[in-house]
């Protein structure tokens, strides 16, 4: 308690200072701004730290209690509002520029050993001619086989600067392999599928809207386009959002003239337009819009804007409800502050943030709350909408203040497995082995040319299950008397994922679309 005691005040002053340090930072990024500070002396947030590291009677981590020091500080505004470690802003930022340097591949640790399950296509590995099934054995100086390596430790050795070369060894059918790999920059898609349902309808998912979204978007709209396409699904469901402009632009896309997509504000921040501002690519063809409950942010901008100009058909389910913008701001010593700056609002005045004035954690939790209050079966039939009602220029009733409600609902799928089946997913284990009987079965999956030809002609599932079975015991986990539910969707999950495996997440989502509710309702909606 003593302890507790002189920690506290410690504490709250630096939370103090540290508003004031941070409040000064970010007035100093404001062009035109001027700081109430002289910047020639140290800041009191630095003297502070100085004295602990000078005085204090115990050996203490300034850099960490500094860390706390933020986060105890941003957890009295939205949820939104985050520091970042040093440590951990290359990897964000990574996500959002859409490419980081490496030698593209993919890999699994199995018994100590790093396998190769899937080399991009052109990238720096498929060059230097590495396979899907390869075994490294030493990258660099260092030996990787049978040393208990982690997947970080490999991230580390195969990483680095573009144009850099890395000497490595496999194993390849038993025998060592010595190559050079050249590094180069891999991107990370944020299109994972675009290919024509049938004659006139494309299909294209999204998973984020980071640097490279836009181009990537348009170079399958064009690609669809060539192929006939008159009628579009464009798929955000599980969609976190990312960059609000890449969103804009993909809007502007899908409507003419010079329509608002969307506006920002704030209390320190002016009200701001976005505008179409160019022909779009799919102005007149149908459109549907698939969301879920993780659709959020940046997809949330894409969906208000299309159901408020009643340009396309929401299917799904409600929306996540984030409503608010950030901007990034670099920090000192390399770390950042996330701060949410302003609202945004659909061109018919909706801001559909949920709220949060009940806390972090019970911001957290709304998700599973919807679950539990039979929101996600049943639509809104037990659940009120907590905003206002907006009317669209055709009629249509949309609501703000909680997400974006579709104009079609699909309940969420509530099939659960038993424990045993769990514990396949919890730990990788269920992958590794569709990657495992992939190369077992190698020569049999080699038959089937693209993603749907396996959709139409691969039913030897069972077989697969049975493997599974003895995949699972081996590993200690016992699957043989699961209900014949969870065999079923398992079988459905094992052809999924060998898609996925062979074709990566284009395959995946060719088959598993073909016995999706979604696709289903949009395909019903669009023949209307």
């Amino acid at each position: 308690m003593k302890r507790l005691q002189v920690w506290m005040p410690l504490l709250f002053s630096l939370v103090l200072i540290l508003g004031m340090a941070i409040g000064s930072a970010l007035r100093d990024n404001v062009p035109g701004s001027r700081s109430i500070f002289n910047r020639g002396k140290r800041s009191v947030l630095q003297e502070v730290v100085d004295l602990v590291n000078l005085r204090y009677v115990d050996k203490v981590n300034t850099d960490t209690l500094a860390g706390e020091a933020i986060q105890a500080m941003l957890a009295h505004l939205d949820p939104h509002s985050v520091f970042i470690p040093a440590s951990n802003v290359e990897e964000i930022n990574e996500d959002l520029q859409g490419n980081f340097e490496g030698i593209g591949v993919e890999f699994f640790i199995i018994d100590d050993t790093v396998h190769v399950t899937n080399v991009l296509s052109d990238g720096p590995s498929d060059k230097a001619g590495l396979k899907v099934g390869d075994k490294f054995l030493r990258v660099g100086d260092s030996a990787v086989a049978g040393r208990s390596i982690t997947g970080d430790k490999i991230k580390n050795l195969l990483r680095g600067i573009g144009g850099s070369k890395v000497n490595v060894t496999i194993l390849r059918n038993g025998k060592p392999v010595e190559t050079v790999i050249t590094r180069g920059t891999i991107p990370l898609y944020s299109v994972d599928a675009a290919y024509m349902i049938d004659t006139t309808t494309g299909y294209i998912h999204l998973n984020k809207f980071s640097g490279t979204t836009y181009e990537e978007f348009m170079k399958a709209m064009e690609t669809l386009k060539q192929k006939g396409m008159k009628k579009l699904i464009f798929d955000l469901r599980g969609n976190g959002g990312g960059i609000l402009t890449e969103a804009t632009d993909i809007v502007d896309e899908f409507l003419d003239d010079e329509r608002l997509i969307v506006y920002t504000q704030g209390n320190k921040q002016e009200k701001i337009e976005y505008l179409c501002k160019r022909p779009g690519l799919f102005e007149t063809g149908k459109l549907v819009l698939l969301v879920d409950e993780s659709s959020a942010s940046a997809s949330e901008v894409v969906a208000g804007a299309l159901q408020d100009w009643d340009r396309a058909t929401i299917i799904g389910r409600r929306t996540f409800g984030k409503g608010l913008v950030q901007e990034q701001y670099d920090l000192s010593d390399g770390s950042a502050l996330r701060l949410t700056v302003a609202r945004y609002f659909t061109p018919l005045g909706r801001n559909i943030q949920k709220p949060y004035n009940k806390g972090r954690d019970a911001y957290n939790e709304e998700l599973a709350e919807r679950f539990a209050n039979g929101e996600l079966v049943n639509g809104d039939t037990v659940t009120k909408h907590t905003g206002p009602a907006f009317r669209t220029k055709k009629g249509r009733i949309v609501y703000g203040g909680g997400g974006i409600t579709p104009d079609v609902f699909i309940p969420f799928d509530t099939a659960t497995f038993s424990s045993n089946v769990y514990v396949l997913f919890d730990n990788q284990l269920f992958s590794k082995f569709i990657y495992t009987y992939y190369q077992q079965n190698k020569a049999y999956f080699d038959q089937f040319k693209d993603p749907a030809d396996f959709a139409r002609r691969y039913n030897d599932t069972r077989t697969a299950w049975n493997s599974l079975i003895g995949y699972a015991g081996r590993n200690s986990i016992n699957i043989q008397n699961v209900p014949e539910r969870d065999k079923v969707e398992i079988e459905k999950r094992i052809k999924t994922w060998l898609a996925r495996q062979i074709w990566r997440m284009e395959g995946y989502y060719e088959v598993s679309n073909s016995d999706d509710t979604a696709i289903s309702k949009a395909l019903e909606v669009m023949g209307r």
